[in-house]
């Protein structure tokens, strides 16, 4: 059955390995997740384990989180995700969990929010090639032809200047390195999306 727990990613370094490899890893703070609500198919249709991290500021915390933490004695958590497949029966409204559900050599899916990267062109969003830059061409860095001329519009999807980043991404088996139970660290072989101190979402791998 599915693991799942919430993070925020620290940053990176490197290991090395028991034959001397040197490995980059990214090292992620999970302290503090709380079970704020079980997801049942009689109440709401699909069963999930929702889990909550990091504490809310005062001066942010709305009725609906307040009522909805206080069922969980906990307080209102920032970064609120959920977690499919999991066996019900492993949690408990109000549990804590902790880092070592996960062990070295484990594959897992982790998901955050890629670098925002503003209004960028075709050649860096879409990975497009350019034109010559010289023997008398005129294009050189735009976004190519718009399409045929019967439609008299141009189609959805077509991969054009926009804003770039920000958006959910999912890597998919990702190795666990080393899980430090005491700091409530978890690191990761390679990268894995967002920023420093942006938030994260381990779970099982679905295709390992």
């Amino acid at each position: 059955m599915a693991q799942g727990i919430l993070g925020r990613k620290v940053g990176m370094t490197q290991l090395f390995s028991e034959n001397g490899e040197l490995v980059p890893v990214t090292v992620i703070q999970a302290e503090g997740n709380v079970v704020l609500q079980k997801k049942t198919m009689e109440n709401d249709g699909y069963e999930a384990v929702q889990i909550g991290f990091a504490d809310q500021k005062a001066n942010r915390i709305r009725k609906a989180e307040k009522g909805h933490a206080d069922k969980a004695s906990a307080t209102p958590k920032r970064f609120v995700r959920e977690i499919r497949n999991a066996n019900l029966d492993d949690f408990e409204v109000g549990q804590e969990l902790s880092v070592d559900m996960f062990e070295a050599g484990q594959m897992v899916d982790v998901t955050g929010t890629s670098k925002g990267k503003g209004f960028q062109g075709s050649i860096k969003r879409h990975n497009q090639s350019r034109g010559p830059m010289t023997h008398g061409s005129h294009y050189h860095r735009g976004p190519g032809a718009m399409g045929v001329i019967d439609p008299m519009r141009v189609f959805k999807g077509k991969k054009i200047p926009g804003q770039m980043g920000g958006e959910t991404v999912t890597l998919q088996n990702l190795e666990v390195v080393k899980v430090d139970a005491e700091n409530s660290l978890i690191l990761i072989k390679g990268n894995v999306p967002g920023p420093k101190k942006s938030y994260v979402k381990i779970a099982s791998a679905v295709k390992a």
